[in-house]
């Protein structure tokens, strides 16, 4: 199975066709991130058959130069956001991974870690501009796809927009761990301290799959 396959009858959708057609006139007409070629970059960089863990977050980095297509990350030259060092921070805490020097998490995304917004767009200075375009749906679409995984997945949900669609998870083999958002607004109700990351790669072991080394 790939994207392709899975993904088929939502892209050859009147929905989708009617979506992209939104989505790409504020591109012309406004400052849209990420850069419109690394609107997929998240399913270009994580085969649906090699997913292992799904990371949600809400909508994009907002500012010029932050957002890549995949959820949390930033290229290598911009400076680490707040929410990606809580997540370090979380991370050494929990496995003892010193924090990187960049924010890039491209190598997640390839070891099978799905880097995930619920929507995919952004405006320059305008978190949740597109909050409510469309891409919620097609994100649900590709939620309730991985649902039916045939291996055991982790869903991490972090934040209210990605808590939500724990609604969608119907499969019991799967493990999904909530937490608040990274932000420093919110990591300490409940993001800071949650362990997810171990929780995950012990999953991963006891369902015969191989761990994911967050130190890369």
């Amino acid at each position: 199975m790939s994207w392709k396959t899975v993904l088929h009858e939502m892209k050859h959708s009147a929905f989708f066709k009617k979506l992209l057609e939104k989505v790409n006139r504020l591109y012309r007409e406004r400052t849209v991130y990420p850069p419109k070629k690394h609107l997929f970059r998240a399913f270009e960089l994580t085969p649906y058959e090699e997913v292992k863990i799904v990371i949600l977050g809400q909508d994009p980095y907002h500012q010029k130069g932050q957002a890549m297509g995949l959820a949390f990350s930033v290229q290598p030259d911009v400076q680490i956001p707040p929410s990606l060092k809580n997540i370090y921070k979380e991370l050494e805490n929990d496995l003892g991974v010193p924090p990187k020097d960049h924010g890039d998490l491209t190598n997640w995304a390839k070891q099978g870690v799905l880097l995930l917004n619920t929507t995919l767009t952004v405006e320059d200075s305008t978190p949740g501009a597109h909050h409510g375009l469309g891409w919620e749906t097609f994100t649900d679409f590709v939620i309730q796809t991985l649902d039916r995984h045939e291996k055991p997945l982790v869903f991490m949900l972090w934040g209210a927009p990605a808590r939500k669609k724990k609604a969608l998870l119907k499969n019991s083999k799967h493990l999904v761990l909530e937490a608040s958002h990274p932000s420093p607004l919110s990591a300490h109700r409940s993001f800071l301290g949650c362990g997810h990351f171990s929780k995950a790669n012990r999953f991963l072991k006891r369902n015969g799959r191989n761990e994911v080394d967050f130190s890369q």
